[in-house]
């Protein structure tokens, strides 16, 4: 078993390790983030690669033949990453991806088979024990979660991903809601995002057509943030682990509080906001390096303090 760092920076992975085949429930959604120092040892995960490397978590869904479909066992390794993750002192970011040709085709259909005898199935367990406190953890988390579409984001798995702060995807990328094709309607959060970044329109017209939708097209409706060409992915991945290693965490973090926080609040609420946090900001270690190395013309060093 890979054991934690001594070191902050230092890196460690953790892949493809027996951890058992039972499902583990996650923490109530409602705890509270607490990043305390920890000796915590990396999870032990089957379904998942996973590195930290200088405050960075990198999470690559890693069950390429089923293209990385949701299982009990993915559930229970991503409750174990988010955990390690909620107590990471050092942490300034989380970038998210698939192996092979898909991110994300949503749940797993094998551990959903039909029942006997036309039987029904209470599918609001799932939801509540496994769907509900991903999407609401992977959330709260208080640094920027990135997401990169390596393939096919598919029902759940577009949930997923549109779950993360900012979502980039590769030009051969597909989104897919297809939950009228086996008669569901679209879940995982999936209702509550799709209005707010595409409008009511668009998100009703898609949801209702089954229809793929490009990554293109996806940046254009302002689904995700940036289409990239394939070729760029490895590049991309590491750029972006590399910005937030180098970036003002606590800037980072306040940004995220208050753009989530918007859609609920008025202005007049969201002047308070910034002005609360602001002051805050500006007690930072970051923010003295920053306009010291902006006065000196050169590139702040920030330690997201």
């Amino acid at each position: 078993m890979t054991t934690a760092p001594d070191k902050p920076a230092s890196e460690t992975t953790a892949s493809n390790a027996a951890a058992g085949n039972a499902a583990a429930s996650f923490p109530p959604a409602s705890v509270p983030v607490a990043l305390q120092p920890t000796a915590q040892a990396l999870p032990v995960v089957d379904t998942l690669l996973f590195t930290y490397a200088a405050g960075v978590a990198r999470i690559t869904l890693n069950r390429p033949e089923r293209l990385n479909s949701l299982s009990a066992q993915m559930f229970a390794d991503l409750a174990a990453v988010l955990s390690f993750l909620e107590a990471q002192a050092d942490l300034r970011g989380v970038v998210l991806t698939g192996a092979g040709r898909g991110f994300c085709a949503g749940q797993d259909q094998q551990e959903r088979p039909p029942l006997p005898d036309g039987q029904r199935r209470d599918l609001g367990i799932g939801l509540d024990q496994n769907y509900r406190p991903l999407v609401l953890r992977l959330r709260a988390l208080p640094v920027p979660v990135m997401c990169v579409v390596n393939g096919v984001a598919a029902g759940a798995g577009l949930s997923l991903a549109l779950a993360c702060d900012v979502v980039i995807a590769v030009e051969s990328a597909r989104f897919i809601q297809a939950f009228d094709k086996i008669g569901l309607l679209p879940d995982a959060g999936a209702t509550w995002f799709l209005p707010r970044l595409i409008g009511q329109g668009r998100a009703m017209g898609w949801t209702l057509s089954g229809e793929p939708l490009t990554a293109q097209k996806a940046e254009q409706w302002g689904l995700i943030w940036q289409c990239i060409p394939d070729v760029q992915l490895e590049d991309t991945i590491a750029a972006t682990a590399a910005r937030l290693a180098a970036g003002p965490t606590r800037a980072h973090a306040a940004a995220k509080r208050a753009l989530l926080a918007s859609s609920d609040q008025t202005l007049e609420q969201q002047f308070d906001l910034e002005r609360d946090l602001q002051r805050e900001l500006g007690y930072s270690a970051d923010y003295l390096e920053g306009i010291t190395a902006f006065a000196q013309k050169r590139k702040p060093a920030f330690k997201g303090t």
